[in-house]
Order: structure tokens, then sequence, then C-alpha cells
């Protein structure tokens, strides 16, 4: 996850371009300060047919805002919308709901619920399998006015995304979920709600497909079941397709594929920066992962917040987010970096660069689904992003050193609980991280760091830091804390 401004309010940074000069940033208020804030928008895989998908850094380049450190590894805001607040109406949750059934009659209505909301479904995966417009359609109410503008938008996306497999599958349904007032508004001879489970591969880009789970309402009429809305309902923590957000447009790159909800010229302008930050990523980490990378481009904060299943206002400091596109965090699941649309703007090309390497070393390295600490997550992918970028020292660690020169100099590495949000020490957090991996690469070597990295990532027990510290780097955590202290100590010139 990208925070603007570093891991807090950095003022004043300056980046050095690829010629070596040194850009001045703007100032950005920090929260103490008394100018007001910057406006932020708030609002088992198979291999199916290949769709083809749609088709000089500046010298000096200002920001917009301070040096993008990094704050809030992919998999933490994973778990952070893992455990958002439950609904506080009570009504639903985000795990599919199981029907409250209990005689022979609603039992047998259960099932007959199923079996027509399945067939909808199976009509609606076929239609997009064969790109049949007209029988995707005659899936949706014809009463339901707005859903079948959606649905149109819907079909196009998915006809427009490369796409090895989709399928849509029934779990369960709740038939008191929907009011008296809603079930009187859609008619028909029964209506209900169901949690319906999408699955989708992008070809080429994807080992396993994607899942989330859709609130589906069913409305039957005239003795024909219809889809009603793909939105009803939706609960805290509740993810929703980007496909089902808004028009998109795709544009691919050699290394990237970029998704927007803006236009297809937003998405190939950001096709340049992703590849450049595929190859970065690359010569740091290795050959040895997909080197491919999918990016959305919402067209506001609030389509990004539906993406992730977040709060209203959630990310409105955050530039950009890194995350599994799958109920459950594991190993080979599609990983999306999301970034923040106003947010994102306001960096420039180099700032981005920034953001995307960082991101996109997350997904290199497998971030939503490692053992690794915070403090190494977001150091290392901060470590390669400043080596694609440098930036000065003062500049991209000032709130550390000051508090260094102040005689705070950190006891131990970054806490699990100093990367919260609400810490009050956030900056420093990250910027000791960032400067704890590049200590580790001038002692040891950059591929040192990368073992270290890996060591701990493959790590199946809770020794798996200090076994590194010790097999890798051939000292204890201790030792390394008290080279790293006297190393901060040094830069910062205390």
């Amino acid at each position: 996850m990208s925070r603007l401004t570093g891991a807090g309010e950095q003022r004043g940074a300056e980046v050095i371009d690829e010629h070596g000069d040194t850009v001045p940033l703007p100032v950005v208020p920090s929260a103490g300060d008394s100018e007001e804030p910057i406006d932020h928008l708030s609002e088992s895989y198979a291999d199916g047919p290949q769709r083809p998908p749609f088709t000089p850094i500046l010298k000096k380049v200002a920001l917009g805002v301070a040096v993008c450190l990094v704050a809030g590894a992919g998999y933490a805001g994973l778990q952070q919308i893992a455990n958002a607040p439950a609904d506080p109406s009570g009504a639903g949750a985000h795990q599919p709901s199981q029907s409250t059934s209990t005689t022979p009659d609603q039992a047998q209505a259960g099932v007959q619920r199923a079996v027509a909301g399945e067939a909808v479904l199976q009509k609606m995966t076929d239609a997009v399998e064969n790109e049949d417009r007209t029988e995707f359609l005659n899936t949706i109410d014809p009463k339901a006015t707005a859903f079948r503008t959606s649905a149109r938008t819907i079909f196009s996306n998915l006809s427009t995304l490369p796409l090895g497999t989709f399928q849509l599958r029934y779990v369960s349904d709740d038939s008191a979920a929907l009011t008296p007032d809603r079930q009187a508004e859609l008619g028909g001879t029964q209506s209900w709600l169901a949690q319906v489970e999408v699955s989708w591969q992008l070809s080429g880009y994807d080992v396993k497909p994607a899942r989330e789970t859709l609130p589906v309402t069913f409305v039957t009429r005239e003795g024909k079941t219809y889809a009603a809305s793909f939105s009803e309902r939706f609960v805290a923590g509740q993810r929703r397709p980007v496909w089902a957000l808004g028009p998109i447009d795709l544009a691919k790159g050699k290394h990237s594929l970029v998704i927007s909800l803006e236009s297809e010229s937003e998405a190939r302008s950001y096709v340049s920066v992703a590849d450049k930050a595929v190859e970065s990523v690359t010569k740091v980490w290795g050959k040895g992962w997909r080197q491919k990378v999918v990016i959305y481009l919402p067209a506001k904060q609030a389509q990004m917040e539906g993406v992730l299943g977040a709060q209203p206002n959630t990310y409105t400091q955050i530039a950009a987010v890194t995350m599994a596109e799958l109920d459950t965090p594991a190993v080979g699941a599609p990983v999306r970096i999301v970034a923040n649309p106003k947010l994102f703007e306001e960096l420039g090309k180099q700032g981005r660069r920034i953001v995307l390497t960082h991101e996109t070393t997350h997904v290199a390295s497998t971030a939503t689904a490692s053992p690794v600490p915070l403090w190494l997550a977001e150091g290392f992918a901060d470590y390669v992003a400043f080596t694609a970028v440098p930036v000065q020292d003062e500049s991209a660690a000032k709130e550390l050193f000051k508090a260094v020169r102040a005689g705070k100099v950190p006891a131990t590495l970054p806490t699990p609980e100093a990367f919260a949000a609400s810490a009050t020490e956030l900056p420093q957090a990250y910027e000791s991280a960032w400067l704890a991996c590049r200590l580790i690469a001038e002692r040891e070597g950059q591929d040192k760091l990368v073992k270290f990295y890996r060591a701990v990532h493959a790590s199946k027990t809770s020794s798996g830091l200090p076994d590194a510290f010790k097999s890798v780097l051939g000292m204890t955590e201790a030792e390394f804390v008290a080279e790293w202290q006297k190393y901060l100590e040094r830069l910062a010139g205390a």
C-alpha cells in the first residue's frame, strides 16, 4: 500500500532524476500544520481461449506531493479489509448467509430458488463465453431498467477483458433478506437475494482465477426467473469486481495490463511507467516471477474503495494498494495494484514510477501471502523503488532524522503496530524499515538482501526471522539493531 508523503507528511523532498539532477518537491502540510489538507476525492485454474486485449521520462519532474514512501503492505491492507466492522444494521454478512428454512416446505422452496437461480447464472456464463450479448440481456429482469443499463456495461467489460475463464456459481440465499417494500417494488411471484461466487481469470496474467462473492437479486415473473441486481445489500468488507463498477478500457504493455475506469488514453499513459516498474523490480528480485502486473485505475476514490471492500474515505491519503483478488490470500492468487485516482495523478510520472515500483515489488515477492514482517516487506519495497528512482536521504527520511537528532533513536526494528494508520510515529516506522533494508544491502550486498528476504518468506516456523539473521547475515537481530542504530545516527549527523 502506498501512502502519499511517505509514512507521514514529508515536505520539501527532492527526487534525483536520471541525469543526477535534484528536483525540489512542493510543500505538503502535515497533520499538525495550520494549512488546510489537500482536498481528496471521497466518493485448480484452467487455460481457456485467449481473447486479444486492447491494444522518455522527463528530465525534471516535480511529484506534485512529497516522496512516496510506502505505508502498509498489500497484505496489511487485506487484513484491514478482513477486519472491517460488521454491517451495523445487522443485515447480512460478508460470508454468504445460509437459509434458515426448517420445514419441508421451506426446504423445498429453497431448492427451487437455487435451481432457478443457478439456471440464470449458467445462461449468463454461457453468454459471456459465447460473446452473445442478446442472450446475456435475456437473463436480466425486463422491468429492472437501471440494472439492464448496468448489465450492458458489464457484458461489454467482460467482452473487453482477456478472459481465460469466467464462472458464476449459486452459493446460498436468504429468503428474508429483501424488505417487503423491495419485494413489492420488484413484483413478480417471488423475489429473493442470493450470494453468488463469481470467478474469472485473465489469460496471460493469472495462474488462478480471481474470486469474489456478489449479492444477486432474483425475481420470478410469469414463470421465468431473471437477475434484477448485482449490487443489493453489499456489506462491510464485501468487494466489488472492477468490471461491475462502470465502463472499462484496457491498455497492454510488455509487462503490464492497465484496466481503467477512466478512459483508454488514461490507461495507456500508465503502461510505460508500469513496464519500467517491472523491469526495475526484476533487476533486484530476479527473473523468477511472472514479470506481469495488472493495475486498476478507478475514476474516483469510491470505486477504489469498492474494489477493496473498504469503508468510505478509508484510503483518502493512500496512493495505491496491492491486493490479492481472492477472499483468502494465498500463493498464486491474482494480485492487483489499485490506484487512488486523484492522488495518483498528482504524483506526476516519476512519483507514479516510485509507487508502482514499490507495489510491483509486493507483487513479485508475493507479499499478500507472505510471513515476512511488515518492516521487511515495506522496507524492501522502498529499497527497490528508491533504487529505481533515487531520492536524497534528508528528504526521504526527514521525520526519522529529526527524531534521531532529538535523541530518539529507535530501540527496535518497527513493530507491526508501528505501521497502523493511526500510529503517532508512522513516518519513522517506514523510514526506519527502508534504511534497515538499505543497510543490509550496503553491508552485505544487494543479493544478500534479496536472499535474506527470501529466507524469511520461505520459513515455515516462527523462528524464520532470527534464523535468517543468523544464516544469511551471520549475526543476531540484536547485533543488527545495534549496527542499524549507529547507521541512523551517522546518516542523521547526530
